[in-house]
């Protein structure tokens, strides 16, 4: 398996950028899909972006695509998401995750989870 890290929440202004962090210990990232999920208060988690097998490309949800960028470091085995134009709604805890299989957006695919970082944004 693959452990994971989040690190980069906080508190915010509407408007602000923030860039989350997940570091990879225990296997390389380089032959795992990643994604990136929120649970926001009273709602699910939902999926927020992924980026698939070898960093080949990267798919998001609606509601944060243009505003939200998954990078990968394979050298430093690390996953970034930058977000910009954060809005209230984005308030929420986020998590990465990895699974060693094809792109996807569904929670269930995940096997390796992260501990969540804050994300509050205020008005």
């Amino acid at each position: 398996q693959v452990q994971l890290v989040e690190s980069g929440g906080g508190l915010v202004q509407v408007g602000d950028s923030l860039r989350l962090t997940c570091t990879a210990s225990g296997r390389a990232l380089t032959t795992y899909t990643i994604g990136w999920f929120r649970r926001a208060p009273g709602k699910g988690r939902q999926f927020v972006g992924g980026a698939g097998w070898l960093g080949g490309g990267s798919y998001y949800a609606d509601s944060v695509k243009g505003r939200f960028t998954i990078s990968r470091d394979n050298a430093k085995n690390t996953v970034y998401l930058q977000m910009t134009s954060l809005k209230p709604e984005d308030t929420a805890v986020y998590y990465c995750a990895a699974r060693g299989g094809a792109s996807s957006r569904y929670e269930a695919d995940f096997d390796s989870w992260g501990q969540g970082t804050q994300v509050t944004v205020s008005s």
